[in-house]
């Protein structure tokens, strides 16, 4: 009975806290995708412009605090070439990052220096890439095209918390080491990348 209420007292003692919500946003300083040809067939990968979503942090006593992100970025490719004869595909589809990251916020008064670390969850739940085949007939066919829908990674990063007024302005630089990659073709000229650095603005309440 004890150890219950030890547990209760400490989990109000946690979600007692200040807690904030808000937006981020922000660029990739990386591509999310790595194309190339060989002559025969060749991918293309353009560069994704934006990376939105939620924010929500816990902040904890020592100027520690717990935060959890889930971010949105849209996928795109396309590759041509003489595969059987002449082959197009495109594919597009949504990519959500999960951040999970203990921060560390340095003591000054209105502008607070922070590093963070922790793990994050990536998931392409809906991507598809469409094939057409001129030999001589048109062929459409749908497929997936990821190899590893979920994968882990490791996070760290830095930044400075902004205090106005009511609102946190908290730019910050992001890299994270996935443990495996998600989306790579039979020719081995299209593959996601391992390392991925972000540029990222939070505004929290």
């Amino acid at each position: 009975m004890r150890s219950v209420l030890l547990f209760l007292l400490g989990s109000m003692s946690v979600f007692a806290q200040p807690f904030s919500a808000g937006i981020k946003a922000g660029i990739p300083l990386t591509d999310f995708l790595e194309a190339a040809g060989n002559g025969t067939f060749d991918y293309t990968a353009p560069t994704q412009r934006y990376i939105i979503g939620g924010m929500a942090e816990v902040r904890l006593p020592l100027g520690l605090g717990v935060e959890f992100d889930a971010l949105y970025r849209r996928l795109s490719y396309s590759g041509s070439g003489n595969i059987a004869g002449f082959t197009t595909i495109n594919a597009s589809g949504s990519d959500w990052e999960f951040p999970l990251l203990l921060k560390y916020r340095f003591h000054f008064p209105v502008v607070k220096p922070y590093l963070d670390a922790g793990v994050a969850w990536d998931t392409i739940p809906g991507l598809k890439q469409t094939i057409t085949q001129i030999s001589p007939a048109v062929l459409e066919t749908e497929a997936p095209a990821v190899t590893r829908n979920t994968t882990m990674g490791f996070v760290v990063g830095g930044g400075v918390d902004i205090h106005v007024v009511f609102l946190h302005i908290s730019p910050e630089i992001r890299f994270t080491r996935w443990n495996s990659t998600q989306i790579s073709d039979a020719l081995g000229l299209l593959h996601s990348n391992l390392n991925q650095g972000e540029f990222l603005v939070g505004f929290t309440f």
